[in-house]
């Protein structure tokens, strides 16, 4: 019954310094638009080096590299069933 289901789902990737590299670049990303848009990005509590990552509170650089995962997972689904990872 699961057979014809698990015949059409994707095979897993395996990680590779490519996969690393992608996910890096989805997280700079997303840390850049969170800068841009978030209203309030230093209410709460703040970073011990909170000028590396452009004066962002915890909650704000969680949120964006949340996302930023987010966008890996795609970016990574979609550049595999591609061919190109």
């Amino acid at each position: 019954m699961l057979a014809p289901l698990l015949a059409i789902a994707p095979a897993a990737i395996s990680w590779s310094p490519k996969v690393a590299l992608v996910m890096v670049i989805c997280n700079v990303i997303a840390i850049a638009i969170g800068k841009a848009t978030i209203k309030h990005p230093n209410v709460g509590a703040q970073l011990p080096n909170a000028t590396l990552f452009g004066g962002m509170s915890h909650a704000a650089l969680l949120g964006t590299t949340s996302f930023g995962h987010l966008l890996g997972i795609g970016a990574i689904q979609g550049l595999a069933s591609r061919g190109v990872l």
